[in-house]
């Protein structure tokens, strides 16, 4: 299994994910970067989520994935 770190941001704040999270082979990490902004958006209620993307980086820092929050 590969550890990847979901971040959130809109530019001006940032939600760190400073664990990470095993993602197994063959499992799509967008499938964990939706649920990712799913439970943000859940856990902070309404608001204005249309400037917040997640972004997936591998354990050496590399931009694997960058999923806008409307995309979920």
């Amino acid at each position: 299994m590969a550890r990847h770190r979901f971040h959130c941001t809109n530019g001006l704040e940032c939600v760190f994910d400073l664990h990470g999270r095993e993602v197994a082979p063959g499992e799509p990490v967008l499938r964990q970067a939706r649920q990712v902004a799913e439970r943000l958006m859940r856990r902070l209620g309404a608001g204005d989520w249309s400037q917040w993307s997640v972004t997936v980086h591998d354990l050496d820092g590399r931009q694997v994935l960058l999923l806008p929050f409307s995309a979920t």
